[in-house]
């Protein structure tokens, strides 16, 4: 019997890696001679690099970068023995690395991510898989595209400190001096955001307060990131201003997309480059999970990501959870043959959290041993 275990993380409690390997001893305790093929997932977000280092076997790398605000920072990206490197934007420039009382949209930029991004290319990347999510910034990319050569410039000639404060001066943009190793690598953007870059639906409406801006500033910052999608428009390169997905991570959506990046549902990119599809191929059993499933696991969630897979290959798949919320029910026979809450009772969050990965571990092996008895899995 062949059962594939390709959970996301369960936040705060376990990563991916850890839970499909409680997933793997839930099994195990049940059929011992059972191959158990962990398969650690992600969605793009935190925990993308985790996840795809372990299943690849590829190395954690570390690098000296700036933060949102220009504080030195050390920054972790992945690196596969294949050349693919896995960048969380946010593990430079993250607003989880800034405390509420010091966010300053206007005054942070992305020019840290540059400098994971040129360390991988230095290192012999061919392959990128970017997780945009989770960024301090709005300033449209400008930050990371001069990390990599490009000039922001004034009408007098001057160039332009890549923030959104001193973009309101901008006239052009020159791009002569990108670094040229980005048109010889494949970049794809892991985000389930759809946001366009601009306007009521645009990165600085909906994303712009939780980083710190007024409703003053949002409106201030939808003029610089309008400036600074024109001038790369007037540089040559695509409009990519109302494109889907363009307003992710404060723009960097959009810059990234200007200089040939392709973007792409999260879950779908993890599971390729994990290559979920050969896995489950000849499997008996699928099992994933996170944290927490709702409404919204169908929406671009990994377990959801997981059963389209499984579904392609008529192999059927079990979720596991932490908590079960609103409109889990119907889920059960459509995304999913079973869901099955972790926790065993009453008790506090953090008796929750920091029994994770036993009380995955028991709720696997029981549901294992339902599935025994009703001679559905025989071993």
């Amino acid at each position: 019997m062949k059962v594939v275990l390709a959970p996301d993380s369960f936040k705060e409690s376990m990563s991916a890696a850890h839970a499909a390997a409680a997933m793997s001893r839930g099994v195990r305790s049940v059929f011992p001679d059972a191959q158990c093929v962990e398969v650690p997932m992600a969605d793009g977000g935190e925990g993308t690099t985790d996840a795809l280092v372990a299943v690849l076997g590829g190395e954690f790398r570390q690098v000296s970068t700036v933060d949102a605000l220009g504080r030195p920072i050390q920054a972790v990206y992945g690196l596969d023995p294949g050349g693919l490197a896995i960048i969380e934007v946010a593990t430079a420039v993250g607003l989880g690395q800034i405390k509420p009382d010091e966010r300053d949209v206007l005054r942070s930029t992305s020019s840290g991510v540059a400098d994971v991004i040129v360390d991988a290319l230095d290192a012999g990347a061919t392959t990128f898989i970017i997780g945009l999510g989770g960024s301090a910034t709005t300033d449209c990319g400008a930050g990371m595209l001069a990390g990599l050569g490009a000039r922001w410039l004034a009408a007098d000639g001057s160039e332009l400190t890549p923030d959104p404060t001193a973009l309101a001066d901008l006239d052009r943009v020159d791009l002569s001096g990108l670094d040229p190793r980005l048109g010889q690598v494949t970049i794809e953007l892991a985000c389930d955001v759809t946001n366009p870059l601009l306007g009521p639906d645009g990165s600085a409406a909906v994303f712009g307060p939780q980083k710190g801006a007024t409703p003053d500033d949002v409106g201030y910052l939808d003029g610089v990131l309008e400036k600074v999608a024109n001038a790369l428009v007037a540089a040559g390169t695509p409009d990519v201003r109302d494109v889907p997905g363009a307003g992710a991570a404060g723009g960097l959506g959009a810059a990234f997309l200007a200089i040939g990046a392709e973007l792409r549902r999260g879950a779908e990119i993890v599971a390729e480059a994990a290559h979920l599809d050969e896995a489950v191929e000849d499997a008996d059993l699928v099992l994933t999970g996170e944290g927490g499933m709702d409404f919204q696991t169908r929406s671009g969630k990994t377990p959801a990501g997981v059963a389209e897979v499984a579904a392609r290959h008529d192999v059927p798949v079990i979720a596991f959870a932490g908590t079960l919320g609103r409109g889990v029910d119907d889920l059960v026979g459509q995304t999913f043959d079973a869901v099955i809450p972790i926790t065993t009772g009453p008790g506090t969050l953090d008796d929750a959290l920091r029994q994770g990965p036993a009380n995955l571990e028991r709720a696997v092996a029981s549901t294992m041993r339902v599935l025994r008895l009703g001679g559905w899995l025989l071993g």
